[in-house]
């Protein structure tokens, strides 16, 4: 199966998510129930990742952001902390997550968080952005970066953009 059909075959089965019976999970927006995605869809989330995050490890992702954990959250609807929830970070301009209280120089900063952003981000976060508030000392290792934004793209709620097919050669 190619990546185009994979991607969109991933963002449908997603958008049906939620659909039918309701769940005693957790809940999404407005307390409704949130689709929490199996193995499955995590798998096909993962292999429509852009390289070089396709070829990410979720289970060390998921070892590695549990150093994040003590500061973030990442399910829909999940509170804020010491830092931000992560849910739908991807995307999002810096500093605008409503009602959690930023730094001055994160709520000011003029770049949006993609997965190249947040790899320079980990990798020491006082250097990349002086002045911020978050303690973190960085993750020097970059197939952990690689792996906890993986994970991040996995478990926040983000969407790949199904790539255009392949015009055939006349």
């Amino acid at each position: 199966m190619s990546r185009p059909v994979l991607a969109a075959s991933l963002i449908l089965t997603l958008a049906a998510c939620g659909q039918g019976e309701p769940s005693n999970g957790p809940t999404g927006q407005a307390g409704t129930p949130a689709h929490v995605a199996t193995e499955a869809e995590k798998a096909m989330l993962l292999a429509a990742l852009p390289a070089p995050y396709n070829t990410g490890d979720l289970a060390n992702g998921r070892r590695v952001f549990a150093r994040c954990r003590a500061c973030h959250t990442i399910g829909e609807g999940a509170p804020d902390m010491a830092g931000p929830n992560l849910y739908g970070v991807f995307g999002r301009k810096a500093g605008d997550r409503p009602r959690y209280n930023y730094s001055n120089t994160l709520r000011t900063a003029q770049f949006v968080w993609d997965a190249d952003t947040l790899d320079h981000w980990l990798e020491n976060p006082k250097a990349f952005l002086p002045g911020n508030k978050m303690t973190f000392a960085g993750l020097s290792d970059a197939a952990d970066r690689r792996d906890v934004i993986a994970y991040l793209k996995v478990e926040t709620g983000f969407q790949p953009q199904p790539q255009p097919a392949a015009t055939p050669v006349s």
